[in-house]
C-alpha cells in the first residue's frame, strides 16, 4: 500500500504539473488555426537543413511552454506545411530555450555560469542533430498517418498530387497552380477541435504519467545517484533518471539543484539536457506527431547524443 501511495502522488504531481502548459500549447495551435488557416506563412519558413531546424528553435523564445506544450504547437506546425526541419527544430529545442526554463535554469545555478551557456547551446545542437537525423526519412515513414493526411490537404497541388490527397484520381497537378484563400473558420469550431485535441493529448499524457509513476516508485533515485561520481556512470545514470522522473523543463533545474553536488558536470548537464526531449511522457504524446519507427529513431540518437556530450564535459571540467 505504501508503494501504491507513493505510485499515486508521483503521478498526481506529474500530471498537475505538465497540464497546464499543456493547454497553453493547445491554446497557441488553436489561435494558429483561427488568425491564419490557410497556414500559408508557414509554407515560407526555410527548408535549410541548418536554417530551418535553426529558425524553429528560435520561434522557442517566443512561447512559455514546456515540451508538453510544445507537441500542439509542432503539431499545428506540421499539419501547416511547415518545413519538416523547421518543425523538428522547434519541437526539440523549445522546450529549454523558452524565456521561462532559461530564467529557471538561472535561478538554481547563479553560481555555475558555464551550465547556463552549455544548457541551451546543447539542446540547440541536439535539436539541429535529431531534426537531421530524422529528415532522412520520408514523411510517409516519420509522419503519424493522420498527421500526413492533414499536411498533405495543406499543400497546393503543384506539390501534392490528386492521389496523394486521397481524392481517388490518379496522377499528379503539373502546372503551378495558387492555393486557395482559406476562410477563417468559425471560433466556435476552432475551440471545439482544440477541445478534441487537449483531450486526445491529455489521455496520452495521463498514460505516460501513470508509467513515469510506476517505473520511479520501482526503481528508487538514490540507486541511480549512488553512481553519481564515476565519469561514464554518472551519465548514463542521470540519463535515465531524466527519462524516469519525467519532470518538466520549467523546473527540471531545481530538481537537479538537489544532487548536484553528488554528481559529475557530465551528468548534471545530460539531465537537463536528454529530459525535456524524451522522457515517459513524452514518449505517449510523440504518438500523434511519430510513427513508432520515428519515436524509436528520436530515443536513440538522443541517447547517444547525449552520453558522448555527458563524457565530452566531464573530459573538459574534471
Amino acid at each position: 500500500m505504501a508503494q501504491l501511495a507513493t505510485a499515486w502522488a508521483i503521478f498526481q504531481g506529474l500530471l498537475l504539473e505538465a497540464l497546464p502548459f499543456l493547454l497553453i500549447g493547445v491554446g497557441i495551435a488553436s489561435l494558429a488555426r483561427w488568425l491564419a488557416p490557410g497556414g500559408a506563412w508557414l509554407r515560407q519558413l526555410p527548408a535549410h537543413p541548418l536554417l530551418g531546424p535553426l529558425t524553429g528553435a528560435a520561434l522557442g523564445f517566443a512561447l512559455p511552454a514546456c515540451e508538453c506544450g510544445n507537441v500542439p504547437v509542432a503539431r499545428r506546425l506540421l499539419a501547416g506545411g511547415a518545413p519538416v526541419g523547421t518543425a523538428l527544430g522547434f519541437l526539440f529545442a523549445a522546450p529549454v530555450l523558452n524565456p521561462i526554463v532559461l530564467a529557471s535554469t538561472w535561478a538554481a545555478f547563479p553560481n555555475q555560469p558555464w551550465l547556463l551557456a552549455a544548457r541551451p547551446g546543447a539542446a540547440l545542437l541536439l535539436a539541429v542533430l535529431l531534426a537531421t537525423v530524422l529528415r532522412l526519412l520520408p514523411e510517409a515513414e516519420l509522419l503519424d498517418p493522420v498527421l500526413l493526411e492533414e499536411r498533405r490537404l495543406s499543400q497546393p497541388l503543384a506539390q501534392v498530387g490528386l492521389l496523394e490527397r486521397r481524392s481517388g484520381l490518379v496522377g499528379a497537378i503539373g502546372a503551378k497552380v495558387q492555393p486557395a484563400q482559406v476562410a477563417r473558420p468559425p471560433l466556435q469550431e476552432v475551440l471545439q477541435h482544440g477541445s478534441r485535441e487537449f483531450l486526445d493529448l491529455a489521455a496520452l499524457l495521463v498514460l505516460g504519467c501513470a508509467i513515469a509513476a510506476t517505473v520511479q516508485t520501482l526503481l528508487p533515485r538514490s540507486w541511480l545517484l549512488a553512481v553519481g561520481g564515476a565519469p561514464t556512470i554518472s551519465v548514463l545514470s542521470l540519463m535515465l533518471l531524466a527519462v524516469v522522473v519525467s519532470v518538466c523543463s520549467s523546473v527540471d533545474a531545481f530538481l537537479a539543484l538537489g544532487f548536484a553536488a553528488q554528481v559529475t558536470p557530465g551528468a548534471l548537464l545530460a539531465f537537463l539536457v536528454l529530459g525535456p526531449v524524451v522522457d515517459l511522457k513524452l514518449l505517449g504524446l510523440f504518438r500523434v506527431l511519430f510513427k513508432p519507427k520515428a519515436i524509436a529513431l528520436t530515443s536513440a540518437a538522443a541517447a547517444v547524443a547525449v552520453l558522448v556530450l555527458g563524457q565530452w564535459v566531464n573530459l573538459l571540467l574534471l
